[in-house]
């Protein structure tokens, strides 16, 4: 799949963009603080519908405006499919080849994207929290089930942590709400757990030949999820929620005095072993770094292999993170096989084809043109 066209209207610094893009390699070239990053971000929200870079959506729009729009239309194998996500201070609203998706579980997913940004390594280096948005931004492109799911979780797990306030403030006392609660929470935590347990196996089974590739066979990654409750991949439905029930049983005291829920997918965390050993403590900055990539190559394979057509691929200013080696590996891969957005203050330096044959585009004050 590829996005030919994108159009923006009051989304960050762009009043009105418009601009075509062809199915290859996409250099925005430009200085700092011109829009860069803006045009990358823009395609990630309209295929997830949130930014990587803020939370609050507001940040999008325009200074001074009502709402920001923004349109693509996508080409795939079989059909051509114009995008579009208006997104204001009342919420989002967003449509597919011209109708209106009622729920956004059913949106995202249209848009397949890889994002890499200097910030991505800290999937390896950075916090539990970083991890999880990780997973959860990737699984939810090729499933929306879990989408739905996690939007339940959080529902059950608020009302659940609001209950546990006030039975700690003593303003509630009924154990059986709580464990209505606790029971509809295990549910859908359980569902999560399995999920992200099969993805995490599909993914470190693209990202180990691609980590031997880059460290020349001297290295061998896996891949650990390490839920906070104590579940095995292998067991079965009912086996995990007694494990679940038996850990809430144990806990409920510790966390009716702390007012929240101690242990679930929200505190969940993924590891990442290279010969053994966990790169996050014990790995050089040049392991880490070939770990974050080798995981953002294999989400590219691992998406093709769920729904049998290539993602949109965006590096966003992080060729100048990587060394000559990995550039050269990165840009091997992607060679005439994905399209490419990339984002850099200069290309000088980067010797290689695919660049030299990319399409290339200066932006300037939140302006676009192409160059070549």
């Amino acid at each position: 799949m590829y996005i030919e066209k994108l159009a923006l209207t009051n989304y960050r610094n762009y009043e009105e963009l418009f601009v075509e893009f062809e199915n290859k390699v996409n250099v925005i070239l430009g200085e700092n603080a011109q829009g860069k990053t803006n045009v990358m971000e823009s395609i990630y929200v309209l295929a997830m519908a949130k930014s990587h870079r803020t939370s609050n959506d507001k940040e999008l729009i325009r200074w001074d405006q009502e709402y920001a729009k923004i349109e693509g239309r996508v080409q795939k194998q079989h059909s051509s499919l114009p995008m579009q996500l208006i997104i204001s201070k009342k919420g989002k609203k967003a449509k597919c080849n011209h109708i209106e998706q009622q729920r956004l579980s059913q949106y995202v997913g249209n848009l397949n994207v890889v994002m890499f940004a200097p910030e991505d390594l800290n999937i390896v280096k950075g916090s539990p929290q970083v991890r999880r948005r990780f997973i959860d931004m990737e699984i939810g492109q090729v499933s929306p089930i879990y989408l739905h799911d996690m939007s339940q979780y959080q529902k059950i797990l608020q009302q659940r942590n609001h209950y546990l306030k006030m039975m700690q403030l003593k303003k509630q006392s009924d154990q059986t709400m709580l464990e209505i609660l606790t029971e509809q929470f295990i549910q859908i935590a359980v569902k999560i757990v399995t999920k992200r347990f099969e993805f995490l196996r599909l993914l470190e089974k693209w990202a180990k030949p691609i980590h031997q590739g880059i460290s020349r066979g001297l290295e061998n990654l896996e891949i650990t999820y390490k839920p906070s409750v104590e579940v095995l991949e292998e067991q079965d439905l009912s086996k995990m929620i007694a494990c679940f029930e038996e850990k809430f049983a144990k806990v409920k005291t510790r966390e009716i005095e702390r007012g929240t829920t101690l242990f679930g997918p929200h505190r969940d965390d993924l590891l990442f072993f290279v010969n053994g050993r966990d790169v996050q403590t014990f790995g050089s900055q040049g392991q880490q770094r070939t770990t974050a990539l080798s995981v953002k190559l294999a989400e590219i394979e691992l998406i093709y292999s769920e729904i049998g057509e290539y993602p949109i691929l965006l590096l966003d200013d992080v060729l100048s993170e990587l060394d000559d080696y990995r550039q050269s590996h990165l840009l091997n891969t992607i060679q005439g096989k994905v399209q490419t957005f990339v984002t850099t203050t200069s290309v000088e330096g980067i010797d290689h084809q695919t660049l030299k044959e990319a399409s290339t585009f200066v932006v300037e004050a939140g302006a676009i043109r192409k160059v070549n």
